[in-house]
C-alpha cells in the first residue's frame, strides 16, 4: 500500500500551496491531480509496486498482490482529491487507516513492516511521477510542492495507523461484526472514503458495486445468507434496513430467497450514497406494488422516483386535504380501489376480485375520486398522480 496525503486544513495557506512561486489559480493544480490519477489508474504500475513491496518487506510477502495494489490505488485517489480540495484527511479517511491497521495487526504483520511497506511504495510512486511529470505539464517546482503536501498529510495518517495497530495488539480493537458495519457505513457515505472502504473490504474500487436493501426479518435472513455465498460482500442492518454491498449482481438464488428487496448498481464506490437511496426507493416501489424477490430500480423507475420524493408527496397530500375530508369514511376504500385498478392495468374485473367487491363498486369509487380531486385517472399523467396520491393517503392512514 501507499500512504499519500495533504496538509491539515488549519495549516493550508496560500504560501503552502505555492503562491510564493507566482501561482494564484486553483486550476494550476489540475495537471498534478491528473498526473496522480493516471498513475493510480495504471494497473501494471500498481502490480509492479505490489511486487516490489512484497520483495523488499518480508512480512508483507505473505499478502496477495491485489490486496496491496488495491490499498495503494484507493489511497492515491483519496489523496488526489484531498489535494484538489485543499484539505487534510477527513475522519472517514482516518477511519479507513484504522481499519487497515486492525487488519494488518490481526494478520500478524508488525507495525514496522507496515511502515516499511509504505516507504517502499511511496518511493516507487514518486519515482514514476518524476518520470512522467514533464510530459504531463507538471514542472519540478510544482511536483515538489505536491510532494511536500502529501508528506504532511502522511504524518497524520501514520500517527493514526500506529495508534490503531498498537491498540489492536493490546486487545482493544473493534469486534468483527462492528468492523463490518463500520466499513459498510463508510461505503454508503460515498465519496473518497467509500473507495478506501471498498479496498479494505476487498470489493472493487472502480465500478461494479451493487447495493441491496430489504426489511429485516426471517425472509431477509435467508437473503443475507444467499448474498454471503458470493463474496466479497458486506451486510449489516443500517438505519433499520438490511443493506448489502456486493462486488457483482445478486445470484438467482438470492433473488429467490423469499424476501422483497430493492437493488441498484453497478456503480463506483464514490457513488454509493446515491445508489443506496435508489435501492431503498426500489424496495418501497416493490412493496407498494406487491412484487416479490430482488427488484432492480430500473424495473420500477417511475414508482421509485415517486417513492424517493417525499417532499412532493407531502405537497400532494396537503393540496388534496379537502378531498380526503370530503370522502370521509369512504376515503380509504376509494384510495384502495384507485390503486388496485391502476395496478391491475385498469382492469375493473381484476381490481374488483382483488378487493372482493362488485365491479360497479370499483367504477363508482373511481368516479367519486375524480369528482373530489379533479384528477382524471383515465389520463396518462392523471393516472400517475392518482396512484401517487392514493398510495400516500393509504401510507399516512
Amino acid at each position: 500500500m501507499v500512504l499519500l496525503t495533504v496538509l491539515p486544513p488549519e495549516v493550508v495557506t496560500d504560501h503552502n500551496l505555492g503562491h510564493d512561486r507566482g501561482v494564484d489559480s486553483r486550476d494550476d493544480w489540475t495537471p498534478v491531480v491528473d498526473l496522480i490519477e493516471r498513475i493510480a489508474g495504471d494497473a501494471d504500475l500498481m502490480a509492479s509496486v505490489a511486487s516490489v513491496v512484497r520483495a523488499k518487506v518480508r512480512e508483507i510477502a505473505v499478502l496477495p498482490s491485489p490486496d496491496i495494489a488495491g490499498h495503494t490505488r484507493a489511497l492515491l485517489v483519496a489523496a488526489t482529491r484531498a489535494l484538489a480540495a485543499r484539505r487534510g484527511p477527513t475522519e472517514a479517511e482516518l477511519s479507513f487507516v484504522e481499519e487497515l491497521a486492525v487488519t494488518r495487526a490481526r494478520q500478524g504483520v508488525p507495525i514496522e513492516a507496515v511502515l516499511g511497506a509504505i516507504h517502499v511504495a511511496e518511493r516507487a510512486i514518486w519515482s514514476r511521477a518524476r518520470e512522467v511529470a514533464g510530459a504531463a505539464g507538471v514542472g519540478p517546482d510544482r511536483l515538489l510542492d505536491a510532494r511536500e503536501l502529501y508528506d504532511d498529510w502522511a504524518e497524520a495518517m501514520r500517527a493514526r495507523l500506529i495508534a490503531a495497530h498498537h491498540a489492536t495488539k493490546a486487545g482493544q480493537g473493534p469486534r468483527t461484526w462492528d468492523r463490518e458495519a463500520s466499513i459498510l457505513r463508510r461505503l454508503l457515505d460515498g465519496g473518497s472514503a467509500a473507495a478506501l472502504a471498498a479496498a479494505e473490504a476487498g470489493l472493487p474500487v472502480t465500478g461494479g458495486l451493487w447495493v441491496v436493501a430489504a426489511r429485516p426479518g426471517e425472509a431477509a435472513t435467508g437473503l443475507e445468507r444467499s448474498l454471503r455465498e458470493q463474496p466479497p460482500v458486506l451486510c449489516a442492518v443500517v438505519d433499520g434496513l438490511l443493506v448489502g454491498v456486493l462486488g457483482r449482481a445478486p445470484s438467482s438464488r438470492a433473488a429467490r430467497a423469499g424476501a422483497v428487496a430493492g437493488l441498484a448498481g453497478p456503480a463506483d464506490p464514490e457513488d454509493l450514497a446515491t445508489v443506496r437511496r435508489l435501492a431503498v426507493a426500489a424496495l418501497n416501489a416493490a412493496e407498494s406494488t406487491g412484487r416479490d424477490g430482488v427488484v432492480h430500480v430500473a424495473r420500477v423507475p417511475a414508482l421509485a422516483a415517486m417513492a424517493d420524493r417525499t417532499e412532493l408527496a407531502a405537497v400532494l397530500l396537503d393540496h388534496h386535504r379537502p378531498a380526503w375530508t370530503a370522502l370521509g369514511t369512504r376515503a380509504e376504500p376509494v384510495a384502495r380501489a384507485v390503486c388496485a385498478w391502476l395496478e391491475a392495468d385498469r382492469d375493473v374485473a381484476t381490481a374488483a376480485e382483488r378487493l372482493f367487491v362488485h365491479p360497479n363498486t370499483v367504477r363508482n369509487r373511481l368516479q367519486r375520486f375524480a369528482d373530489v380531486t379533479g384528477i382524471d385517472p383515465y389520463a396518462t399523467f392523471g393516472a400517475v398522480d392518482a396512484w401517487w396520491l392514493c398510495h400516500a393517503w393509504l401510507t399516512r392512514a
